[in-house]
């Protein structure tokens, strides 16, 4: 039986939720990145401080808490000037679309993953990032068209059943 609902209202809520393939990454890991952090600047080189805030950066965008994923972008911004490779500016810049991605900025994710796969044209990850964005608006869109047709629906029918009761 619970095979049959699970069918029957799966791609329902796949579709409310948005479905995307993105891990999310919880509070301990987010933790255990900052004391990596702390320790690469007593002493790592900088190379090892920058792949300690490489890592940061990826478990603070992938957190399910909004303010995590501002600090993450925040310091993906800063860091994005700094870049000294393409495929370090590539890293970069998916991991900043995916923070705007989850704070449901979809235009500026969109506008980042396709800077993306300028550097990297058949990179997968950026692919899915892009194809999730883009159902994303889709979705954002048919939801936004029904609460139009709704209150356009009610309004109708309230002015209708006013004429009515007026006869």
């Amino acid at each position: 039986m619970e095979v049959k609902i699970n069918r029957l209202f799966g791609p329902i809520v796949t579709f409310i939720n948005g479905g995307d393939q993105l891990p999310w990454t919880s509070p301990d890991i987010i933790v255990g990145c900052e004391r990596e952090v702390a320790d690469a600047n007593k002493g790592a080189s900088d190379e090892g401080k920058n792949e300690s805030i490489m890592r940061l950066s990826w478990a603070l965008v992938h957190s399910k808490q909004p303010e995590d994923v501002q600090r993450g972008i925040a310091m993906l911004e800063a860091s994005l000037a700094n870049a000294s490779s393409p495929l370090q500016q590539r890293e970069k810049l998916y991991l900043l679309a995916v923070g705007y991605y989850r704070s449901g900025e979809y235009s500026r994710s969109r506008e980042l993953t396709v800077q993306c796969l300028e550097i990297a044209p058949d990179w997968r990850q950026a692919l899915s990032l892009k194809k999730a964005i883009e159902d994303r608006i889709t979705k954002d869109g048919v939801i936004g068209i029904g609460i139009t047709v709704t209150t356009i629906g009610l309004i109708a029918g309230g002015i209708i059943a006013s004429l009515v009761r007026r006869k």
